[in-house]
C-alpha cells in the first residue's frame, strides 16, 4: 500500500493524507512531501528519524513569511537592549550577559532552536516508531512475519521522516509568533544569550497605540531578564530540560487505538485520521510519574515566569505605556499561538504556566518583604527555590525570609520541630536516660 502511495499508483489522495498530517497540501508541498518520504523508502537506515528534515521544513516555512530588517530598525532594538540592561541592574541582583544580545530573522531563530525543538520530541517520535512497529508485527500472519522484518525499519523510517516535517512545520509557524528567545517560557538557547526577532517585534506592537520604541524597550526588559536569570542559576536549563525530557519518556501510544483506527481507515476520509492526532486520542492517560514530573515543570515554569513578570514590571515603570503593554503580554500567554497548540499535541505537553498569577504575587511579596537581593538570592540552588508549597502560602515563605533577614533562629515547621526536639533530647514524651 504505502509503495503505490508513493509511486502514483493509489487511488489515495497524497494531498489529502498531507492535510491529514497537518502539513500543507497546496501542489509543491505535496510534491515535497512526496519526495521525502520516498527517499526514506530507499534509504532504509537504523529506523531513527532524520532530524535535518525537521530543519529544512522549519527554515522553509519560516522564511516563507519574513522579510529584512532596516538598519534603522536594527539600531533602534540595539539601544533598547542598551537601555534594558541599564534599567535592569537597578532592580535585579543577577550578573550582566557577557554575550551580546541577538537581532534574529524567523530562519535564523528555527536554525538557533531545532536543536532543543528535536531533543524534546525524540522520545514521542520513538515511541510513534515503536508503536508503528509492534502493529506490524505482533498482527502478522506467522508465515510473513520474516518478510515483514524489513518492512518494519521501512515503517519506522517513514514514520520517523513524516513526524520531523510534522516538527518543522510546527517550529516553523512558531517563528512568526514568538518575539524572543525566552517567549516560550523555556530556555531555547544557551544559558546567557537574549535574542529579539524585528519583524515579530514590530507586528507585535501593531494596533496597541503605544509608542514604538516604548514596546521595544519593554520587550527587551523582558528578554534580558529571561537570560540572565538563566545565567545566573547555571543549573536551572538542565533542570527545566530533565522535567521536560522525563515527562516525555513515559509517554506512549495506544496500539489498541492505533490497530482500530487502521482497520477501519477510509482513504476517502483522511480527516479521521487527523481527528485522532489532534485530539490525543492515540496517547494514553498521563502515568504516576509523568504528573509528578509535569507538576514540577509548570511550578518551575511558574516561578520563572513570575519573577521575569515581576522584575520587568518594576525596571519599566518609567515606561508611560507599560501596563498597556503588560496586559497584551499576558493575553498571548493566556491564549497561545496555533504553532503552540500544534506543538502541545505533537509533544503532549504544553508549555504554558498555569499558576503564574500565584507565582507573580508571591515574588512581589518576597520583594517588598525583604528586597531585591534577598529575593534573587532564592535562585542560587534548587533546594532554597520556592515550592509549590511555597505558591499555595506565600506568607509563611515571607516569614521565614523575613526571620533570617533579622537574624533570628529559623521558623521550624511541625517536622523539622520534632526532629529538632529529638536531637537535643527536649520531647517531654521521651524517657530521659540516667
Amino acid at each position: 500500500m504505502l509503495r503505490d502511495i508513493l509511486s502514483g499508483k493509489s487511488s489515495i489522495d497524497p494531498s489529502q493524507l498531507a492535510g491529514a498530517a497537518g502539513l500543507p497540501n497546496d501542489p509543491a508541498s505535496v510534491a515535497a512531501l512526496m519526495n521525502q518520504l520516498q527517499g526514506a523508502l530507499r534509504a532504509g537506515g537504523d529506523g531513527g528519524v532524520n532530524w535535518d528534515i525537521a530543519l529544512q521544513q522549519g527554515q522553509e516555512r519560516a522564511a516563507a513569511a519574513q522579510h529584512s530588517t532596516t538598519p534603522a530598525q536594527r539600531a533602534e532594538l540595539e539601544q533598547a537592549f542598551h537601555i534594558a540592561a541599564l534599567w535592569l541592574d537597578d532592580v535585579i541582583s543577577v550578573a550582566e550577559l557577557t554575550v551580546e544580545p541577538r537581532l534574529m530573522t524567523r530562519k535564523e531563530w528555527v536554525t538557533a532552536t531545532m536543536p532543543l525543538w528535536s531533543q524534546l520530541a525524540e522520545p514521542v517520535a520513538t515511541s510513534i516508531s515503536d508503536s508503528l512497529t509492534k502493529v506490524l508485527t505482533e498482527q502478522a500472519p506467522e508465515e510473513l512475519k520474516g518478510m515483514l522484518a524489513g518492512a518494519s525499519q521501512m515503517m519506522r523510517s517513514l514514520g520517523g521522516t513524516l513526524f520531523a516535517m510534522q516538527l518543522g512545520q510546527v517550529v516553523g509557524q512558531l517563528s512568526s509568533e514568538v518575539v524572543s528567545g525566552g517567549d516560550i517560557g523555556i530556555p531555547l538557547f544557551g544559558d546567557q544569550q537574549a535574542a529579539l526577532l524585528p519583524q515579530n517585534v514590530a507586528e507585535f506592537g501593531e494596533g496597541l497605540d503605544v509608542p514604538t520604541d516604548q514596546v521595544q524597550i519593554y520587550l527587551a526588559v523582558r528578554e534580558l531578564a529571561h537570560a540572565r536569570l538563566f545565567r545566573h542559576s547555571r543549573w536551572l536549563r538542565l533542570h527545566m530540560i530533565s522535567s521536560i525530557t522525563d515527562f516525555a519518556h513515559g509517554i506512549s501510544i495506544d496500539t489498541e487505538r492505533l490497530e482500530s483506527l487502521a482497520e477501519g481507515f477510509d482513504p476517502s476520509n483522511p480527516e479521521e485520521l487527523r481527528d485522532a492526532m489532534v485530539n490525543g486520542s492515540l496517547i494514553p492517560p498521563k502515568t504516576d510519574a509523568q504528573l509528578a514530573a509535569l507538576g514540577r515543570l509548570e511550578t518551575m515554569l511558574a516561578l520563572v515566569e513570575g519573577w521575569v513578570d515581576v522584575v520587568t514590571v518594576e525596571a519599566t515603570a518609567r515606561l508611560p505605556r507599560a501596563d498597556a503593554i503588560n496586559e497584551t503580554v499576558k493575553r498571548r500567554r493566556a491564549s497561545g499561538g496555533p504553532a503552540e497548540s500544534a506543538f502541545a499535541t505533537l509533544v503532549g505537553l504544553e508549555l504554558r504556566p498555569r499558576r503564574l498569577r500565584e507565582a507573580a504575587a508571591m515574588w512581589q511579596a518576597v520583594t517588598d518583604a525583604v528586597g531585591n537581593e534577598a529575593r534573587d538570592a532564592l535562585w542560587a540552588h534548587p533546594d532554597i527555590l520556592p515550592t509549590a508549597e511555597d505558591l499555595d502560602d506565600p506568607q509563611a515563605l515571607v516569614a521565614r525570609l523575613t526571620s533570617t533577614a533579622k537574624g533570628e533562629p529559623p521558623v521550624l515547621d511541625d517536622v523539622d520541630q520534632a526532629l529538632e526536639d529529638l536531637l537535643r533530647d527536649d520531647n517531654p514524651d521521651r524517657p530521659h536516660e540516667a
